[in-house]
């Protein structure tokens, strides 16, 4: 694969964290993290990007330095998401070195590291996630072991971004997401609204793991276009969230 020669980004250019209601979060996680996977997110021309981190990738890792840095909350995920399909379309392995970001581009190679304890680990971005209040990283449970998050459950983790498919800064397909929904005709019914609102948008609704979900893609899958719907939108249930499908 192409090393991509992303420009050098600043913190907020790449992840936008758009939330309305308060999701509480324990010092120990019980259970996984939200997500959500829709019944296709990616073109039907693409392929998704291998999750195995390779030894050239270490290399890689080793002889340069990062294109982009974040902090923040991680959590981890397995069982009940553990062989289904993930948002790269691959069947998720809760035992492979992967995570979940909300915008990093899809197959992004990141560094992640413990800022308390110093462990890291070098995985890829597979899936999307977390869609919870307050937390930027999901980690698989190997990836939540190598990085000592796997008992704590929730952790302050830094990002260090080394290879992206696509640029950081530019292009990119976007949308938001709105849930999770406990009731699919809560989902239905925000989605009807939000037909009518957005007539040039495409407005859908699916099930996901822990609940229903409500996607809106501005023409074009415009990220401008996906950040102004989501600054206006204030659905009465559930978070909305600013995502990368690409």
């Amino acid at each position: 694969m192409p090393r991509a020669h992303a420009k050098h980004a600043v913190a907020g250019t790449v992840a936008t964290l758009l939330v309305f209601a308060t999701a509480g979060c324990s010092h120990r996680q019980n259970s996984p993290a939200a997500q959500a996977t829709p019944p296709s997110l990616g073109s039907a021309h693409s392929q998704p990007p291998p999750s195995e981190v390779t030894p050239a990738d270490r290399d890689y890792i080793a002889s340069h330095k990062p294109i982009y840095t974040e902090e923040g909350v991680a959590s981890w995920y397995g069982p009940p998401y553990h062989n289904r399909q993930g948002a790269n379309g691959k069947v998720f392995d809760q035992n492979a070195m992967t995570a979940a970001h909300r915008t990093l581009p899809m197959g992004s190679l990141i560094v992640v590291t413990n800022e308390k304890t110093g462990q890291s680990g070098t995985m890829r971005v597979t899936d999307r996630g977390p869609f919870v209040r307050g937390r930027v990283l999901d980690l698989s449970m190997a990836s939540a072991k190598a990085t000592g998050v796997y008992r704590a459950g929730l952790a302050t983790v830094r990002i260090d971004v080394y290879e992206t498919p696509h640029p950081l800064d530019a292009g990119g397909r976007w949308c938001v997401q709105i849930g999770a929904f406990e009731h699919n005709g809560k989902a239905r019914k925000l989605r009807d609204q939000l037909e009518h609102k957005y007539l040039t948008a495409q407005v859908i609704d699916f099930e996901g793991p822990t609940g229903y979900w409500v996607r809106i893609r501005p023409q074009g899958d415009n990220r401008e276009q996906a950040e102004s719907i989501a600054r206006k939108l204030r659905p009465a249930e559930g978070d909305a969230y600013l995502v990368r499908l690409d």
